[in-house]
């Protein structure tokens, strides 16, 4: 339970700092839009990248550092694009503004294929989940599978309390002028990650 509570922890500690998944999860937790299938995608996306990395895949990945290379500028593509639309939205208000629970502003297949290539496209998730986490887990020896048990479950309950939490924040976000600024938030948080990937 010890090693459990520790991934628990360590991944909920790490999931928590605010970056383009996140900030997405928020966005469709506001809108109420299909926030069941992707919360369901973070939480299974960072399942199968903290197996991953507690059962070693993270130290293949340090000995061929032309993945993590390849990795990043695809990243950096996808949320400057990301940006743009954001930022498109925030000077246009083209936003379809739903607020009141009926979430049926966009198709799911979008949705959900925005939410996967955030999260797969995002070098800072590999480092996060694959790298770190796994070399966390390396440290508890056979009990590396609880560390990883446990920091699955610090990722579920993260995307989970995010999704269904934001939908508090309506009232708030209930005008065209609001969800202008947050989509300006949206792009400029997208700008800085893609900066950052890119200075590595």
């Amino acid at each position: 339970m010890t090693t459990a509570l520790h991934g628990f922890l360590a991944g909920l500690t790490l999931i928590i700092a605010i970056g383009s998944q996140n900030v997405f999860v928020l966005r469709q937790g506001l809108r109420r839009e299909h926030v069941g299938p992707v919360v369901a995608v973070c939480i299974a996306s960072d399942a199968v990248l903290i197996g991953a990395g507690a059962s070693g895949l993270g130290a293949l990945v340090r000995a061929v550092p032309e993945v993590v290379v390849a990795a990043r500028w695809a990243g950096v593509a996808f949320l400057l694009g990301y940006a743009v639309l954001a930022a498109r939205r925030a000077l246009h208000g083209g936003e379809s503004l739903q607020v009141d629970g009926t979430g049926r502003g966009a198709r799911l297949g979008p949705v959900l294929a925005t939410a996967i290539a955030l999260t797969w496209l995002n070098p800072h998730v590999y480092l996060d989940t694959v790298l770190l986490l796994g070399s966390i887990a390396s440290t508890h020896g056979g009990e590396a599978p609880l560390f990883a048990v446990g920091a699955i479950a610090g990722s579920a309950v993260w995307f989970t309390a995010l999704g269904l939490g934001a939908r508090h924040l309506g009232r708030l976000l209930s005008r065209p002028r609001s969800w202008q600024v947050l989509d300006a938030l949206v792009a400029l948080s997208m700008v800085v990650v893609a900066g950052m990937l890119a200075l590595g």
